[in-house]
C-alpha cells in the first residue's frame, strides 16, 4: 500500500492535532484572577453533555445549589447560589471555565466546590460517596466535562 506525501502531511496534521488537543492536568491550569482562558482539553464542548452533567445528581449536581429555568424537568433546584439563568450574559467562557474549575478563585468564602482541583484540601471525600479519599483521588469532574459544563452555561441567555 503505497502512502502519497498529500497523506503523509495530513496524518502528520492529524497526529499533531491531537497533541495540541493534550487535556490540562488541575495543577497545571493557569489561571488569571479566576478565569481561565484557554480550553482545558482543546476541544470544543456540548451543551448537550453540559447540560445532563449540571443537572445531574451524579455528575455536576449543580442544581443542588443553583436555580437553573432550562432544567425544570430536574426536581428540587437548589437557592443557595445564584440563578444560573443568565449566565451566558453575565460571564465570558474564560470567566465560566474558571468559575466551574475552581469557583474559590473568584468569589472569595464562596461554598461551591473546585469541581477540577487535586490538592491543598482540607478534608477531601471521594466525590459523592460520603467517603474518604484514597489513592484515586481526582477531580470531581473531568476536563471535557468542564467544557461540556461551560458549552452548556455559555448558551443560559436572558
Amino acid at each position: 500500500m503505497k502512502f502519497s506525501s498529500a497523506t503523509a502531511f495530513l496524518a502528520a496534521m492529524t497526529l499533531s492535532g491531537a497533541a495540541m488537543a493534550e487535556e490540562v492536568t488541575p495543577t497545571a491550569v493557569m489561571y488569571d484572577e479566576g478565569s481561565v482562558s484557554a480550553s482545558l482539553t482543546g476541544v470544543p464542548g456540548d451543551p448537550a453533555n453540559g447540560r445532563m452533567i449540571v443537572g445531574s445528581k451524579k455528575f455536576g449536581n449543580c442544581i443542588a445549589c443553583h436555580e437553573v429555568t432550562d432544567l425544570k424537568d430536574q426536581p428540587f433546584h437548589g437557592e443557595i447560589g445564584p440563578t444560573l439563568d443568565g449566565a451566558g450574559d453575565r460571564w465570558s467562557a474564560a470567566e465560566l471555565r474558571g468559575i466551574v474549575s475552581n469557583a474559590k478563585l473568584m468569589f472569595e468564602g464562596t461554598m461551591m466546590p473546585a469541581f477540577y482541583k487535586t490538592e491543598g484540601f482540607v478534608r477531601p471525600g471521594n466525590a459523592y460517596t460520603g467517603k474518604a479519599a484514597d489513592d484515586t483521588f481526582g477531580p470531581i469532574l473531568s476536563a471535557q466535562q468542564i467544557e461540556d459544563v461551560v458549552a452548556y452555561l455559555a448558551t443560559l441567555k436572558e
